[in-house]
């Protein structure tokens, strides 16, 4: 066979026909009209309509993080709005308590070590969100008040469990302590119900890539009064990531620096969809979603990672695989059987569990299909579960309205 004919040849082995069904908690599928947004001319940064373009997204962006205060844009992964969020409010050694509810807030805890501060961890099971009583026994006990911030995430995308936010916050005015609130909300913004200004969040993080339906690329940083006054005093190196910079560019649409010209078109996009849908109306899909999912994890038999109901997540679902069956060998049927990316396990979850993402511009029937893959891959797989968990999911959507 010529090398010709044999590149042909190979190419057609790999036509897969249908779309690729991505459901994995993040980066989410893209909807049609994002993309179509994206693909506008790029624009000259420092132009007028640019100007029009940049102030129309900040305006835009305050009522999905339930904001009146100033949302920040960077050209940066969720990862770079972390690090914005220490910086620009912490100085060198400061003391930061974290709750350990999964491979995500490892990571956080991590980047603060490496940045210079103090982080006291506060462990968890990964299967429940942050403790409330916990933190606020620990800031109870701090008389001296050398804790600075207390950093959550709000929805760990490593196990499917969301974290009370709003009773973090009741829990630290009880103790009567100063330090700052930090939220990663970076799985859970426009998928989850969500309050920066009501429960009192100092500095909220953000992404792109899931529930704003976006690629990834775009991160970003809900600010309060207390923080910006914070970044007044704070001490640790900042250039790129400098609020005062990026707020004083901001009130005239631009940015310091070169922006993500092309994804804030699609941003502009995606906040338009959020609105003509209805922000509780998006909360509300994204719980019926889960519940469909838990009844079908329920009804096959096997275990929910999150095991306290009230943490249940409604962007993603980890689920736990009997002792001694490999979930990433079931992810790698799924995906070559029926093209369908499923969520690993990570750290203390690698091979253990596999994470179905229903979230971002997701709809009944792509859920029905998501499910009927995995029932299909666990049957194959010979993984131990009983039948009928797409049926139990059928009949909750049906009678769900």
């Amino acid at each position: 066979m010529s090398e010709k004919r044999a590149a042909t040849s190979n190419r057609a082995e790999e036509v897969r026909p249908g779309r690729h069904f991505l459901q994995i908690p993040g980066p989410t599928n893209v909807p049609e009209r994002v993309l179509r947004a994206i693909d506008n001319p790029t624009i000259d940064h420092r132009g007028p309509d640019f100007g029009r373009l940049g102030r129309e997204i900040l305006e835009m962006l305050r009522p999905v993080f339930r904001t009146a205060g100033p949302v920040v844009i960077y050209p940066a992964s969720g990862t770079g709005a972390w690090e914005a969020a220490l910086v620009n409010t912490l100085s060198p050694g400061d003391r930061v308590l974290m709750s350990r509810t999964g491979w995500f807030a490892t990571l956080w805890k991590e980047m603060a070590e490496r940045l210079g501060l103090d982080p006291v961890f506060i462990d968890t099971d990964w299967r429940r969100g942050a403790d409330p009583a916990a933190i606020g026994e620990a800031l109870a006990a701090d008389r001296d008040h050398r804790i600075k911030a207390v950093c959550v995430v709000h929805n760990e995308t490593s196990t499917g469990c969301t974290s009370p936010i709003r009773e973090v916050r009741e829990a630290m005015d009880r103790a009567r302590h100063p330090a700052l609130l930090l939220v990663d909300t970076i799985s859970s913004l426009a998928s989850i119900d969500y309050r920066h200004d009501e429960w009192g969040v100092d500095v909220t993080i953000a992404g792109s890539q899931k529930g704003l339906m976006l690629p990834p690329g775009l991160s970003f940083n809900a600010v309060s009064r207390k923080a910006l006054a914070a970044a007044a005093r704070a001490k640790l190196p900042r250039s790129y990531w400098d609020w005062q910079a990026m707020l004083k560019a901001n009130a005239d649409g631009y940015f310091p620096y070169t922006p993500g010209t092309n994804l804030l078109f699609g941003l502009r996009a995606a906040l338009e969809m959020l609105m003509e849908e209805g922000l509780e109306r998006v909360f509300a899909r994204h719980r019926r979603h889960a519940e469909a999912t838990r009844r079908a994890v329920q009804a096959w038999g096997l275990e929910l990672q999150c095991a306290e109901p009230r943490h249940y997540s409604s962007s993603l679902t980890a689920v736990r695989l009997p002792e001694g069956v490999s979930a990433d060998a079931l992810r790698a049927l799924i995906l070559e059987r029926f093209n369908m990316s499923l969520g690993n396990g990570l750290g203390v979850l690698k091979d253990r569990v596999f994470r179905i993402g229903h979230l971002g511009s997701f709809g009944d029937l792509e859920l029905i299909g998501t499910l009927g893959g995995v029932e299909m891959g666990l049957a194959l797989a010979g993984v131990p579960h009983r039948a009928g968990g797409v049926q139990a999911a059928l009949g909750f959507l049906s009678g769900a309205p």
